[in-house]
């Protein structure tokens, strides 16, 4: 097995990177000397992204480089057969001493390399138990439906949760869970993209809650993402809880975020409208339910609301889509089958 390079975009963090006060406004820009300019053109807002990902990194900690890059060593541990797909329980290695577990689905049949899908399960004990059908909730299992609809899909742990408890990322000289969740990731896509079963410039993320904010980080850094679907995912910090980051603070996010920013969104160096405006202009389908409760829908809107000029630059509006079902923290089916569709269209199976 070949394994193929990661071609994210692994930004070293600067002193030198501005801040920006109002993250709301993406079309500006600041030079050397802090002065600010408007973004007019593609070119200069990758200014601005830059800064964006800078930025982000003084929070979850600097992307590791390409030396922690080893064989993927990929090995599967049982196997299990379904009318439409095979699951495998598989697990590969990530970095110097550590495997990460996960679950792949290859659908049955496939007469060409087919498209696949990274799934990112929520909070649960259960892990990448959660989305293919060995949770406790329904409405998560989307990495079973979307390998029933042909995709092949890779659904690993989480830092802490299924079968990757026995971590410290900390002691890996890690900042944040949040950075060693997204380096996962993005060994994730290495692993499809190996795969014989997979072509591999037909790579999508999806995820819910947990894996609604992942799914963002992880495209953030990582191009070979083409689409994403986050449900439950994130609103604008000063919106989440009344501006209470404590959530976000523990040592399954981002610590930085109470040791260095006081669990204020005022002192933060990055807020969730950046990170969907970084994405652009690749296709992002977000589920935000009119009574989440853990992120509230106006600070949804108010981040597609700024993020929408950075598509217009791109002419790609229509890639920028979000639903808003009468419900609570949830992915209801009709949901899912609308995210089904969009994901069909951008990756056309």
């Amino acid at each position: 097995m070949i394994e193929i390079a990661i071609v994210a975009a692994m930004a070293i963090v600067s002193a030198d990177a501005p801040l920006y006060e109002d993250k709301q406004h993406l079309l500006e820009y600041k030079d050397a000397e802090g002065t600010r300019h408007s973004v007019e053109a593609i070119e200069t807002w990758e200014i601005r992204r830059q800064d964006i990902i800078e930025n982000f990194q003084r929070v979850a900690g600097p992307m590791p480089d390409a030396s922690q890059q080893v064989p993927l060593d990929l090995r599967v541990e049982e196997e299990t057969e379904f009318p439409g797909f095979i699951r495998k329980k598989i697990t590969f290695a990530v970095e110097p001493g550590d495997r990460q577990p996960a679950y792949l689905l290859v659908p049955k049949g496939l007469n060409a390399a087919a498209p696949a899908m990274l799934c990112l399960h929520p909070t649960s004990p259960f892990g990448k138990g959660m989305v293919v059908g060995l949770g406790d909730k329904p409405n998560r299992n989307y990495a079973e439906e979307l390998a029933q609809r042909g995709y092949v899909t890779l659904a690993p742990d989480y830092p802490g949760y299924g079968d990757y408890t026995d971590i410290d990322v900390y002691a890996m000289g890690y900042a944040s869970a949040t950075m060693k969740g997204i380096w996962n990731h993005l060994r994730c896509v290495d692993l499809l993209q190996s795969l014989p079963e997979v072509d591999g410039n037909r790579i999508g993320c999806i995820g819910h809650s947990l894996g609604g904010h992942n799914t963002l980080f992880a495209g953030m850094f990582d191009p070979r993402i083409k689409v994403m679907v986050t449900s439950c995912g994130f609103n604008r910090f000063a919106k989440y809880y009344g501006g209470d980051l404590t959530g976000w603070s523990h040592k399954g996010y981002m610590p930085r975020i109470a040791e260095m920013y006081g669990t204020d969104p005022a002192q933060m160096p990055f807020d969730f409208p950046e990170i969907l405006g970084a994405l652009a202009p690749r296709p992002v389908f977000i589920n935000a339910p009119l009574g989440d409760e853990n992120f509230e829908v106006s600070g949804v809107r108010d981040c597609v609301d700024a993020a929408k000029p950075v598509y217009a630059l791109f002419d790609a509006v229509n890639h920028l889509q979000a639903v808003h079902p009468d419900c609570g923290h949830d992915f209801p089916p009709e949901i899912r089958e609308r995210a089904y569709a969009f994901i069909d269209g951008a990756l056309n199976p």
